[in-house]
């Protein structure tokens, strides 16, 4: 199952030390890393990244469920991202990217205090016995979601809400005086742009969605290849 995984420590070594632990777990076949950063708070509130997996198997965090929630944690559109990773988390940041609940988002704000650091990670896990072992072994708290789908069907009704709307202040137009028409006619404008807005947003996360997707299967494609050179040189 692919996972959201928030794993908070008091200290930034013992933060890189989680996320030493998590390459181990997936070296151990145990998970898959899809991508991954390690990040503190700032006495402000704002988020900053230390580290991150860039250039990884998702390119940079830009447009990546993680970056969507590094966003929503305090790091502002642009926030600076450690010398290490070289990029800014930019884009979008609502929660539909994130693809988490707002219930985690705040979950996680809570124990990811000022000046406190945590290992943020796209995974797929099929148990979590191993990543809470270790990470609680090293003094981390751990927080997991399942990824949701990408939201389409209430973006869709939205839309169709709004053409409705649209459709009967149309039908009264034709009907109304000419200073009813004005009125009407920009409030149709107005909700025409928010039904292009609509469909511009949801086409976006579409292909962002499709993206990962795709990224994700090559990233299992790579390490099944890897797994099974490994068992051919072990065989010989």
């Amino acid at each position: 199952m692919d996972r959201m995984l928030v794993v908070v420590f008091d200290t930034e070594p013992k933060a890189y030390e989680g996320k030493k632990a998590l390459m181990q777990l997936e070296g151990e076949g145990s998970i898959v890393v899809y991508a991954y950063a390690v990040v503190g708070r700032n006495a402000d509130g704002s988020t900053v990244v230390r580290q991150s997996d860039d250039p990884g198997p998702l390119g940079t965090l830009v447009g990546t469920s993680l970056g969507a929630l590094i966003g929503l944690l305090g790091g502002p559109v642009g926030a600076a991202i450690g010398a290490a990773a070289g990029v800014a988390v930019g884009g979008t940041i609502d929660i539909d990217n994130a693809r988490v609940g707002e219930d985690f988002v705040d979950d996680v704000k809570q124990q990811l205090q000022p000046n406190k650091f945590a290992v943020a990670a796209e995974i797929q896990e099929d148990w979590t016995t191993p990543v809470d072992t270790r990470m609680e072994a090293i003094g981390g708290k751990v927080m997991r979601r399942a990824l949701s789908e990408v939201k389409q069907t209430i973006d869709d009704e939205d839309v169709a809400a709004m053409k409705a709307d649209m459709a009967q202040m149309k039908a009264e137009q034709a009907k109304a005086n000419a200073d009813r028409k004005a009125k009407l006619n920009e409030k149709i404008n107005q909700l025409d742009s928010k039904i292009q807005a609509q469909l511009e947003k949801s086409k976006q996360q579409r292909k962002a969605a499709e993206a990962q997707a795709k990224a994700k299967v090559e990233v299992l494609k790579a390490k099944a290849a890897t797994l099974k050179a490994k068992a051919i040189q072990t065989h010989n």
